[in-house]
């Protein structure tokens, strides 16, 4: 569970850099706010195919949300 929320941090801060709110981002991956806000909040984790989404979206790369240097 602690890597699930160390990447929901990640998550929310490259989220904040791009100027994008939970709502906009949820929109893109076809879910409502209060889904996406569980993968911020490390609740849920993410699959494959949401992962390069928002990596994509946000300008980040995996190692980004996992802080794999």
């Amino acid at each position: 569970m602690k890597l699930a929320k160390n990447i929901g941090d990640n998550l929310k801060a490259a989220r904040r850099a791009k100027g994008y709110t939970q709502k906009e981002v949820a929109g893109k991956l076809l879910m409502t706010q209060q889904q996406y806000s569980r993968f911020e909040n490390g609740v849920f984790e993410l699959n494959y195919h949401q992962i390069i989404t928002l990596c994509e979206l946000l300008d980040i790369a995996p190692n980004d949300l996992f802080d794999i240097t």
